[in-house]
């Protein structure tokens, strides 16, 4: 049995982000195309004496990020090592290098990667039964830990299906230097709404299938919003598309702002960053999901 494993952990992006009723536990219900980028972390766990997690990286705040007990890879380590027994004692290193509360999943990825490495280290591997762990831990982590480079998500994220992989496309990421709490998200939707009536909608599956479709179909309700508060984000998207991105919304409930652009039409890196003033990281699309590697 191998005592280290390490992955890349992918970002991810909303092609798609609907934010339904909220149910009586407080919990809103949401319907989402979960689609992962290239841009990563470096996620490594060993099994040893004693739990512990060290972050570090190029976009790690100044202020770190708090205290292990709250991070949610060490979360996801503790949730599995009490379900399952093992393992006693485990040790995370994580090389961030995906922005830090910029609704691009950055820790929802590495709990996800956290789980998937032990999962494939354990004596008795829990298999797709592993979602069930990954559900209680947020909106994002279910997706992080399957292997589909794409997926429709709905209810809390926890129930997903597997989509076919697009072909990859450049994606540019405005990042500003602040990050929107995703409570206040919610919160802010919640004021800017009578109630929640829904609409009569059918979602058809073909147009996933296609970038064409997915233009067709790409929302996201949280980004008028935050917008309205973070003036920054409507710009963001609006340098986006005049520098040819077909899709430039908010990403989860931001406060990264991507655009998606077509092979043909390679984004301008250098322009958009001295017209926006902000950080612009370009990566792209995956087809494909990163595969642990034992040690």
């Amino acid at each position: 049995m191998s005592r280290s494993a390490r992955v890349v952990a992918q970002a991810k992006v909303n092609l798609l982000l609907r934010v339904l009723g909220r149910e009586a536990s407080g919990y809103h219900a949401i319907e989402t195309v979960f689609l992962r980028l290239e841009l990563d972390d470096g996620v490594r766990v060993r099994i040893e004496r004693g739990r512990s997690i060290d972050c570090r990286g190029a976009s790690m705040p100044a202020e770190g990020l708090g205290a292990p007990e709250s991070n949610l890879a060490y979360r996801a380590a503790v949730a599995y090592a009490e379900a399952t027994g093992w393992p006693s004692g485990f040790s995370i290193e994580i090389e961030k290098r995906i922005p830090v509360g910029g609704g691009l999943g950055g820790g929802s990825a590495d709990a996800g990667a956290v789980l998937r490495l032990l999962d494939a280290m354990s004596p008795r591997p829990l298999g797709k039964n592993l979602l069930a762990l990954a559900a209680p831990l947020g909106a994002d982590v279910p997706f992080m830990a399957t292997e589909h480079a794409m997926a429709l998500g709905w209810g809390r994220g926890e129930r997903l299906l597997a989509l076919p992989s697009l072909p990859s496309r450049p994606v540019m990421l405005a990042v500003p230097p602040f990050s929107v709490p995703t409570g206040d998200a919610y919160g802010w939707l919640a004021e800017s709404r009578d109630g929640y009536v829904p609409s009569a909608a059918i979602l058809d599956l073909a147009q996933l299938g296609s970038w064409d479709g997915i233009g067709q179909l790409a929302t996201n309700d949280f980004h008028s919003v935050v917008a309205a508060r973070q003036p920054v984000v409507a710009e963001l998207a609006d340098a986006l598309r005049a520098a040819g991105a077909g899709i430039a919304m908010l990403s989860g409930s931001g406060s990264t702002v991507f655009g998606l652009f077509d092979e043909a039409d390679p984004p301008p890196t250098a322009s958009l960053v001295r017209s926006t003033g902000h950080a612009v990281i370009a990566t792209r699309t995956s087809e494909r999901v990163a595969a642990v590697v034992l040690d």
